[in-house]
């Protein structure tokens, strides 16, 4: 091959790789992509989003969810509408990996043409929020900790109940508005308690993140016990379950039911997902929330 012949099949070389480059660029599912590691696990990460687009981005919502580890949420600003598909990977018993492909409903093309040539404004403002949804969920992680224990018997116990339907983030507000209810009640009444408060989930829908639960108060069971409309009475049956012990604020307690379902799937064991849990602290006195403490079980299934 003499030396023209070389510099034009090179020339085609460059440009062919070129245009497949660009071709790709502008053909790949996403406008642009972030991924970043962390010792969360799947549901941590997943109700962590879901707080910050609801609580604390003004305009976010999320739009769908296939599963645990992927969703959807769509972030309007400054009358820019962007995707953000958020999708969860484990790398190891203790690691994360989060993807996230970001789409700009109106500007797609425009910016992976732009994001090609230069450092674009929609590049700098993606990578701003992912930064704060990053430091957000870091300093979470640092509130609470959960220690897996294992298999054990949850204790039986009878009780005096209230039942509660609620979303999982509103769990401890749904106790607090029941707890001098039933605390004050009881004692007026001279039921004599048994234990400490407890919350016996009885379903768990984890597309919606809603949940039926009874708040529960152990009393000693008497002969004959007043009838009231509201509060109701059972027993609650010792079952083999796994445990774990959670520390930290009661409002995310529900991070442990998470870790638990992690322990479970990991070892091959099956569960019932109606997670029971005891709280050792009242709220009410406040504290360092890291010395706050509840034991959580979720039943096995042995069906």
């Amino acid at each position: 091959m003499n030396s023209l012949k070389f510099k034009r099949f090179l020339i085609l070389i460059i440009a062919v790789t070129f245009l497949s480059t660009c071709a790709w660029y502008v053909l790949k599912p996403y406008d642009y992509t972030v991924t970043f590691k962390t010792k969360a696990n799947f549901g941590t990460i997943n109700q962590t989003l879901k707080l910050w687009s609801n609580s604390i981005l003004d305009s976010a919502y999320i739009v769908k969810q296939k599963s645990l580890n992927d969703v959807k949420q769509q972030i309007v600003s400054r009358g820019n509408s962007y995707i953000y598909h958020w999708q969860f990977v484990n790398i190891n018993d203790s690691l994360t990996r989060v993807n996230i492909g970001i789409n700009d409903e109106n500007h797609s093309l425009k910016n992976r043409i732009d994001n090609l040539f230069s450092y674009t404004d929609f590049e700098k403002e993606v990578k701003t929020t992912i930064t704060d949804f990053v430091t957000i969920l870091k300093e979470h992680l640092d509130k609470f900790k959960v220690t897996i224990i294992g298999e054990v018997n949850i204790p039986e116990v009878y009780c005096a109940y209230v039942s509660v339907k609620s979303k999982q983030y509103n769990k401890a507000k749904g106790m607090m508005q029941n707890y001098g209810l039933l605390n004050s009640v009881l004692i007026q009444n001279h039921i004599v308690l048994n234990g400490r408060p407890i919350v016996d989930v009885t379903n768990w829908n984890m597309q919606n993140d809603s949940i039926h639960f009874d708040f529960c108060y152990p009393i000693i069971k008497q002969e004959k016990l007043p009838d009231f409309d509201i509060i109701k009475y059972k027993w609650i049956k010792s079952k083999k379950a796994i445990k774990a012990v959670y520390n930290g604020n009661y409002i995310t307690s529900d991070r442990a039911w998470y870790a638990l379902l992690e322990y479970a799937k990991k070892n091959k064991i099956k569960v019932s997902k109606t997670p029971l849990e005891v709280f050792y602290n009242n709220p009410n006195f406040g504290g360092d929330e890291l010395r706050w403490k509840a034991e959580i079980y979720m039943p096995l299934n042995n069906n």
